[in-house]
């Protein structure tokens, strides 16, 4: 999939290809949190620990050419599989052996927290979002399974141009679709899509995304002055997908964007906010629930997450793991929990919070 040179390239941003066509890279918010300052919004938001989080993709190939995206032009695209397809079984295992050597060395580290660096060596939660798409690897639903039975979540994120594999997808923990867009003219200038009908596509995944049975998410990454605007229509496609969480995050200014936009397109997290405001006028199904201000999202939910006016948007990750390998479909409010008032994804994390 990816040529010498691509992966050279890759490697030396500290991207460890396993095989022919995945990655392992290790979050930044992973190394916060060994060093003690502070968890990612999905420890605030779900509760999940960023220290025991592995971030991997099982493609780097992509049927979009998303202009805020991180990527290069170089970087694969394709609208169907064309490559060799990896075992199962060797990505879960060099994947995680890849992410391990990627932190050995806060093993010496001054500034680590020793506790919660041999935290980090058990990973409990995946994200599978790291670059490309991931849900088009045709074995997909055997290593969701190998991620069950290691008793590992498993977040994905996927850009809506392959409902059918949103379908026939096994049950993960949470599913995000990215909705870049109000409307189909700026769809296509933002996602710069293959796909020729990548608009009956989104509509569609959204469709899928509202039959699952487990948690679901809609994520729109705000480009400022670019697709800022009719939140009106961002409410109907929402509608469609009926998700039981919606994360407004604003556009980082990183890797090649640069090239495509403008650091003044990269929106503040109050005018993140503000676009959250005019947003939340047409749910009225949903709240906003929180938010983290160093990533600059926002977090809404569904109503039906506040119980007896206490919002339950934490995972229980015993119950999950426990329901998804025992032969039942788990259901969303199955393996809720309290949702902490404090959990030290704001400012720093104390290790006793992490005993």
């Amino acid at each position: 999939m990816l040529n010498k040179y691509a992966r050279e390239e890759l490697e030396r941003q500290q991207y460890r290809i396993i095989g022919e066509h995945s990655a392992v890279k290790t979050c930044g918010w992973t190394k916060n949190m060994i060093k003690g300052q502070g968890g990612c919004y999905k420890l605030k938001f779900y509760g999940i620990m960023s220290n025991q989080c592995m971030q991997m993709t099982t493609s780097m190939s992509c049927a979009n050419r998303c202009t805020f995206c991180w990527r290069g032009y170089k970087a694969p695209v394709s609208k169907e599989w064309k490559w060799g397809v990896d075992d199962p079984e060797m990505i879960l295992k060099e994947s995680m052996r890849q992410h391990h050597k990627l932190l050995d060395g806060f093993g010496g580290n001054a500034k680590a927290s020793k506790p919660v660096y041999r935290k980090s060596k058990t990973i409990k939660h995946v994200a599978l979002s790291l670059t490309g798409e991931p849900i088009i690897y045709p074995r997909i639903n055997e290593l969701l399974e190998k991620f069950n039975k290691q008793g590992i979540s498993t977040f994905m994120v996927t850009n809506a141009q392959y409902p059918e594999q949103i379908r026939d997808l096994l049950p993960v923990t949470q599913l995000y679709i990215s909705l870049d867009a109000p409307n189909k003219e700026l769809l296509k200038e933002v996602d710069l899509p293959l796909f020729d009908d990548y608009w009956e596509r989104l509509n569609q995944s959204l469709e899928y995304l509202s039959q699952k049975k487990q948690r679901t998410c809609i994520r729109i990454t705000v480009i400022k002055s670019i697709n800022d605007i009719e939140p009106e229509k961002y409410a109907e496609l929402i509608h469609i997908g009926s998700p039981d969480f919606i994360e407004v995050k604003a556009y980082m200014h990183i890797g090649a964007s640069r090239l495509r936009l403008k650091r003044e397109n990269m929106p503040k997290h109050h005018e993140v906010a503000a676009f959250t405001d005019e947003l939340i006028k047409y749910l009225p199904d949903y709240e906003i629930a929180s938010e983290h201000k160093p990533s600059r999202v926002l977090m809404f939910a569904k109503k039906r997450f506040k119980i007896d006016d206490k919002w339950n948007t934490w995972i229980d990750f015993e119950k999950w793991n426990t329901l998804v390998n025992s032969g039942h479909t788990p259901e969303t409010m199955q393996y809720l929990l309290p949702t902490p008032k404090s959990t030290g994804a704001e400012e720093t994390v104390e290790e006793t919070e992490l005993e």
